[in-house]
């Protein structure tokens, strides 16, 4: 009998570490497909003790320090790593532009560079950030980035370390709009928010367009684009695109509220303005899943639906 395959994931206390976590244990995610209902899916099914974890967050491997990166993967040596670990609040980067860039872009190059060393296939999570949101159609993955947030080029920055590192090996899984059961994300404050008052109005752009994900279904596309080794970069979304006003609205309504509380707003009204430039199109085609015959993740207001019933009440959160 053939071991587990060693799997090690970065930001593994984050939303989507959990969700991934969970679905290499062979378990259903909080807010996940079942099982039995996964035929026609990109999301696969995994069986109990079919890997061995080693999940990592800045408390216990921090990713600007080489040799600490060098020690992990080599003491581990992983079949594969995860790398979703990331500095990932987008409007304070515009003010720590050497943490962002240290940790997105320096930190990826390290361990790329470590997985190549025990010949482990390495998957880093990248973001719709990496656009600049002024096509008028959704983004290929051929299209050509221009970010326009120091968050956005600090991602590609890691992007292209791992190209210069890994080569035709590596795989870049870039989405967009994350929410899951775990952390803090746009679903969860709206919840929150909405539950403080009954009769509050809530204000959100209507200007700025994407495809809403979620980690129960992205870790499973993650790690089936994992241990296919399928390389090369990869949109992945669940299928369907909004604005952050029609998704509050979505939100609203899943959780038994009056969507017609949510007023729609353009970013310029919004004060104050946000630091970091967001992009008006943020839409991500899954064009290399298709083209390679894969199938598409659930659609974006099935998913939600998914994640509304398992959240705890607000207070509870």
């Amino acid at each position: 009998m053939s071991r587990p395959q060693r799997v090690l994931v970065t930001g593994g206390n984050g939303q989507l570490g959990r969700d991934l976590r969970d679905v290499l244990a062979g378990a259903v995610p909080d807010g996940g497909v079942p099982d039995g209902q996964l035929d026609g899916t990109l999301l696969p099914r995994v069986e109990p003790g079919s890997f061995e974890v080693l999940a990592t967050d800045i408390d216990t491997l921090d990713l600007i320090d080489r040799s600490a990166v060098v020690d992990a993967v080599q003491g581990f040596r992983p079949d594969i790593v995860l790398h979703g670990g990331a500095y990932t609040a987008v409007d304070a980067c515009e003010s720590e532009p050497d943490t962002a860039f240290a940790v997105n872009a320096l930190g990826t190059r390290h361990m790329a560079e470590a997985a190549a060393t025990v010949g482990a296939h390495i998957v880093y999570v990248s973001t719709d950030y990496v656009f600049d949101g002024t096509s008028d159609r959704p983004y290929v993955e051929w299209d050509p980035p221009g970010p326009r947030s120091v968050y956005g080029r600090s991602k590609l920055g890691g992007e292209q370390e791992v190209r210069a590192i890994s080569g035709a090996s590596g795989t870049v899984v870039r989405t967009a709009w994350v929410s899951g059961a775990h952390g803090a994300n746009m679903v969860k404050t709206v919840l929150r928010v909405a539950g403080a008052s009954t009769d509050g109005v809530l204000r959100f752009v209507d200007d700025q367009h994407g495809c809403p994900t979620f980690t129960a279904d992205l870790a499973r596309a993650i790690v089936r684009l994992a241990v296919d080794r399928r390389p090369g970069t990869f949109h992945v979304t669940n299928q369907g695109e909004t604005t952050w006003f029609g998704f509050v609205r979505a939100v609203m309504s899943a959780a038994g509220h009056d969507p017609d509380r949510v007023e729609a707003i353009s970013t310029a009204d919004l004060h104050p303005p946000r630091p970091a430039p967001r992009p008006a199109n943020s839409r991500l085609d899954n064009a290399a899943l298709r083209l390679s015959g894969l199938p598409a993740m659930p659609s974006w207001e099935d998913a939600l639906a998914r994640l509304v019933a398992v959240l705890p009440p607000p207070d509870d959160a």
